[in-house]
């Protein structure tokens, strides 16, 4: 696994962590532990994501850094086996 595909899974996993703990929030709203711990997770997303765009270009369409066609460098999904991505 390359040094990207490591950075982006870490990237995924911290999401899924804060979408998870959003969740929690929804029917435990005050519980305050688990809100320091999504501002936790907020900060090391945005650290994550930001240095995978200095390194690798926009992650979302959204996050442009001024290269116009950044994207078309990337892999596409069928240029990967089913090897590589499990």
């Amino acid at each position: 696994m390359t040094e990207r595909e490591i950075l982006m899974r870490k990237i995924a996993a911290n999401d899924f962590a804060m979408l998870d703990l959003h969740l929690y929030l929804d029917t435990h709203p005050n519980n305050n532990q688990i809100a320091e711990k999504l501002n936790e997770y907020r900060t090391k997303s945005a650290i994550l994501k930001k240095e995978y765009e200095e390194n690798y270009g926009p992650i979302m369409q959204s996050n442009e850094n001024g290269n116009r066609w950044a994207w078309i460098s990337n892999p596409w999904p069928w240029d990967s086996s089913i090897e590589e991505v499990c």
